[in-house]
Parts: C-alpha cells; structure tokens; sequence
C-alpha cells in the first residue's frame, strides 16, 4: 500500500485551532436561549474577523466555512432549512469581509466591519427566508428587531476584535523589544 502525506504548516494548525475555537463558540451559542429565532450574537464572527484581520481573507474564509459544516454537523442541522440559513449568512459576511480588504483602515475598523459583517448575514438570511420558505409573507416588519440585534451585536463583538487586536500588537511589540 502506499502511503499519502500531506505537509501541515504552522499556519494550518493555527486555522485548525481558530476554527476549533469558532466551532465551540457556535456549540455555546445554540445552547444560548434566543427570544426570536435567528436572533444570536454571532459569537463565532469576533473568531472570524480577528483571522481576518490577523491572517488575510483566505484564512478568514476558510475558518469560516469549517465551522459552519462541522458546527452544523454537530449540532445535527446540516442540509437543514436551519443549515441554509446560516450558510445565506455566512457568504453576506463573507462578501463584506471580501469587500473589507480594500476599504480604507483608518476609516474601516473592526467595530464598522462587524456591524456590516452582522447586517450582511442578517441580510442574506432573511432573503433566503422569504425566497424559500415563507414567500406569502412580509418579513421585512421583521427587519427593525432584526437590524437593532445586528447593530448591537455587531458593534459589542467589533469591540471585542478591537480589544483582542490591540492586545496583541501591545504583546507583540513588547516581545519585539525583549
């Protein structure tokens, strides 16, 4: 029999380990009761973002589509109404990170990006949604309490990103100078 090996690089196991810790942030999440169904902090984003901005956009995508398929397999929603769902949301957020990479830093930071990043997926939920499955129904009375989550907890993990990239420069920089 031969034998197949692949190369596993430094930043493979560093996507493997913050895909790990978006997973369990999803798993957290869905044990989170939520007054409205879709309405969720998005915890696993602030994991995306923070490889976004520290490790480039591909990075950001992949981490962000291992834990949507192994979040959902776990959670034993994958090929689900719930599945498409997230995954419509996924690729708004997607899109926005894409999109991101070529706005201006000093005017984009990570509290702007995750609201649009929280609108986006929002968005791209709620348009699969009425598409697919409730197309006799104006859903869009929902969108005030669903822009009013996405405003709130788009800004609250923006600022946990911010914290956590300030944080590191600080370590980094000290580090440096040892």
């Amino acid at each position: 029999m031969s034998e197949i090996r692949l190369a596993v690089t430094p930043e493979d196991r560093h996507i493997a380990g913050m895909a790990a810790v978006a997973i369990g942030l999803t798993l957290a999440e869905a044990a989170i009761p939520s007054p409205l169904p879709g309405v969720k902090p998005g915890l696993a984003n602030i994991v995306i973002l923070l490889v976004m901005m520290q490790n480039g956009f591909g990075a950001a995508a992949w981490v962000m589509l291992l834990r949507l398929l192994a979040g959902s397999l776990l959670l034993g929603t994958f090929l689900s109404p719930g599945f498409w769902l997230a995954t419509a949301g996924a690729l708004g957020s997607l899109c926005i990170l894409s999109c991101s990479r070529f706005l201006p830093v000093r005017l984009f930071g990570a509290v702007s990006v995750s609201v649009l990043m929280a609108f986006a997926h929002i968005i791209g939920q709620l348009s699969l949604a009425k598409i697919w499955l409730f197309p006799e129904v104006d859903i869009t009375l929902l969108m005030p309490v669903f822009a009013l989550a996405a405003l709130i907890f788009g800004t609250v993990n923006g600022l946990i990103v911010a914290r956590l990239v300030a944080k590191d420069d600080v370590t980094g920089a000290q580090s440096a100078n040892a």
